[in-house]
């Protein structure tokens, strides 16, 4: 509540709301629970009823991610800098580097007091390897100096990497940003699970795309596969068309087909996999903090994945998990048939991996972290008045 009794206005603008519920739901019960009012503004797809359930309004919203178009990208401003004036909110949370660009733009001509940048991963822009780095790395350096970190505002970043590198182009100042280790998890709803039985089976978790790694992860099973040993390779997610990176579903079936891998789309119960998969993957190219390995460490699996920002985050070499090189299938394959033949070693570092979760990347942990960005800006207590819902 503000002085005056009136219910203090936050909005989160996210790009998709199936992200929103998977990464953000948590904070925005604690925000609610603390008295305040929470509009979600983002593509709605299959999330809208759970969104709305939880008495949050909800604002419809599509910011384009492909096929860049110099008319609709100023017309999705105009249309953001309209939502910000109706809703009038007291608080932006963007989440993501090209909402909190342009969210930060809206936000500064609708005259919204505060705003929070949360860059979950800073994509393809600031990932060596893909042609789109060298347009648009400098107009968002230019444009970041300018929105990003104004007086009324703070960006959080996941990884100190991420933060040195908005540090090294300028776009983080002086006592304007803060490190959160990402979004949480919470230990109830991934509880640790057995080791199972059966085939040595491994789970990537991820969009798929390029740059997460998929055509290495792909490679090594062949790999293994030609070695002699056997073993399932699970992908649980779904191609992103609006990303550059994105791999065709006629790929992803020519992997499935040829036994490669065991494509699986999109699946709710994510526990579900983790309680069926030996050791969790994910060769990615860089990374926010990603919840999915989070998801899995809660869930008491080792995990190999590439040396790169974020994924060391969560990954302890030789305690919880391998780190490999990036794009370097023989050693991702050795690193998994390394924990795949060893059951021993695979339990032990499992149950490390839950311990690190419990102690440093618990949901409730990253939400009062966050409540701490917001309270500096608004000069205010925002401890929830019911209880939290983890522990």
């Amino acid at each position: 509540m503000t002085d005056q009794g009136k219910k203090l206005r936050i909005l989160y603008l996210v790009t998709e709301d199936w992200y929103f519920v998977s990464h953000r739901l948590g904070l925005a019960r604690a925000v609610r629970d603390a008295g305040c009012d929470v509009t979600v503004v983002t593509r709605t797809r299959d999330h809208e009823d759970v969104i709305r359930r939880e008495g949050f309004r909800l604002v419809s919203f599509l910011l384009p991610r492909s096929k860049f178009s110099l008319i609709s990208e100023i017309k999705s401003i105009v249309n953001l800098i309209r939502v910000y004036r109706q809703e009038r909110p007291d608080l932006v949370h963007h989440v993501a580097l090209k909402p909190s660009l342009y969210g930060s733009l809206a936000a500064l001509l609708a005259s919204v007091p505060t705003v929070v940048n949360a860059m979950t991963g800073l994509g393809f822009v600031f990932t060596a390897g893909h042609w789109l780095r060298s347009v648009l790395q400098p107009l968002v350096r230019i444009t970041g100096r300018l929105l990003l970190s104004r007086a009324n505002s703070r960006i959080i970043v996941q990884n100190p990497n991420d933060m040195e590198t908005l540090e090294s182009a300028g776009i983080i100042r002086h006592g304007r940003s803060s490190l959160i280790r990402g979004s949480g998890v919470n230990l109830l709803e991934f509880p640790p699970q057995p080791d199972p039985t059966g085939v040595p089976t491994v789970a990537m978790v991820s969009r798929l795309l390029w740059n997460k790694g998929v055509g290495e992860l792909v490679e090594a099973a062949r790999i293994l596969r030609n070695r002699g040993f056997k073993m399932r390779t699970l992908l649980i997610g779904m191609p992103d068309p609006d990303n550059p990176t994105s791999i065709s579903e006629e790929q992803l079936c020519e992997w499935h087909d040829d036994a490669l891998v065991q494509w699986w789309g999109y699946r709710d119960s994510i526990a579900d996999v983790w309680r069926q998969a030996h050791v969790a993957v994910l060769p990615s190219y860089r990374e926010g903090l990603p919840k999915s390995l989070l998801e899995a460490a809660s869930c008491a699996r080792p995990i190999v994945a590439t040396d790169v920002p974020g994924c060391r985050e969560i990954v302890r070499p030789g305690e919880n998990g391998i780190l490999v090189p990036i794009h370097d299938a023989q050693s991702l394959a050795d690193a998994l048939e390394t924990l795949l033949r060893d059951d021993k070693l695979r339990r032990a570092m499992g149950a490390k991996s839950r311990a690190l979760v419990e102690d440093q990347f618990h949901q409730d942990r990253v939400v009062s972290e966050t409540l701490k960005v917001y309270e500096s800006l608004l000069n205010m207590d925002l401890r929830p008045q019911t209880g939290p819902d983890q522990i």
